[in-house]
């Protein structure tokens, strides 16, 4: 287990006087929630800290940037996002509490606030970490995914950014915004999801380089196949699953279009040639059947990958 310091006293502590404070006979949602302060930035969304003053606790705030939250597209896809996250009541989930708008008429929902670190933050100390550890990390994303895909949702943002490991060992996939549903009848809809800004806009660095999601996508993500199913989340685990047992990610390359092109036409190393550590043979070969090109060629299930990774391969 990954053990974390716990989180400052004053979130977690309680007192009679905020269990027995009464309640406004009229209340006014737009007046809910108070001392915010902005914990992360993505894309075009903000995800902020702040006091339910309701039930006197903190919570995670999200909502769009100022220049998108009139986007009737953004907008829908935070509710979304929202409804997803709600939707899937999972141990590895962060649960979703309120959506709403704000007096603006802005959209914003709340989840759990939830004190940690990332996987990103946990492989920047790697040496620190136990093989162990983080395998059973990765497994506790594929118990989330394998929930999801059995529901009808595709993830489609797995990357060590999005995993967070919280103060009691608690591992929650994190960020449903790129999530992936179908109608009854097998159809899906189609709007600007993942289109080549997109994925500039959350790989490319001020000085052209990239980093994080363009290293884990999968080919028919990055080609923007309109078929594209569970399978490709199975890909994305298993170049997080590479990464961990290497050091380095699948895809390689300085700028966008090289790592783009590295993922859709190289074959990555074994990871026992590249590390400097002893590298488990059936963890090897379950990294290297989820980045096959050809999602025909991986594993149909996120369980059929999972009753691996549970084998004895120490």
């Amino acid at each position: 287990m990954l053990n974390f310091p716990e989180p400052p006293k004053s979130y977690n502590s309680v007192f009679l006087e905020e269990t027995d404070k009464p309640l406004p006979q009229k209340l006014d949602p737009r007046t809910r929630y108070a001392f915010f302060s902005t914990i992360a930035k993505g894309g075009k969304s903000l995800i902020k800290s702040c006091k339910d003053l309701h039930l006197s606790r903190f919570v995670c705030y999200k909502t769009l940037k100022p220049e998108f939250a009139d986007d009737e597209i953004e907008q829908q896809r935070l509710m979304r996002e929202a409804r997803v996250s709600a939707m899937l009541q999972h141990p590895n989930t962060v649960p979703t509490y309120e959506l709403g708008r704000d007096a603006r008429g802005h959209c914003y929902f709340t989840m759990k606030l939830v004190h940690g670190y990332t996987l990103r933050e946990i492989l920047n100390y790697r040496d620190r970490y136990d093989l162990t550890q983080l395998v059973e990390v990765v497994l506790q994303v594929g118990y989330a995914l394998e929930y999801a895909h059995t529901h009808g949702v595709v993830h489609r943002d797995i990357k060590p950014e999005n995993v967070l490991v919280g103060p009691y060992g608690e591992v929650l996939l994190l960020d449903w915004g790129l999530a992936k549903v179908w109608n009854p009848d097998g159809s899906t809809t189609v709007d600007r999801e993942s289109s080549p800004s997109d994925i500039r806009d959350l790989t490319i660095t001020c000085q052209g380089k990239a980093q994080g999601t363009a290293h884990y996508m999968s080919p028919e993500q990055i080609n923007q196949d309109p078929a594209i199913d569970h399978r490709t989340d199975v890909f994305s685990l298993g170049a997080v699953l590479y990464e961990i047992l290497c050091g380095q990610t699948p895809a390689r390359g300085e700028k966008l279009h090289q790592v783009i092109e590295s993922a859709l036409n190289d074959t990555p190393p074994n990871p026992s040639s590249v590390s400097s550590h002893r590298v488990p043979q059936i963890l090897q070969e379950v990294a290297m059947r989820c980045l096959e090109k050809d999602p025909k060629d991986r594993y149909k299930t996120m369980q059929e990958m999972l009753r691996l990774l549970q084998q004895d391969w120490r």
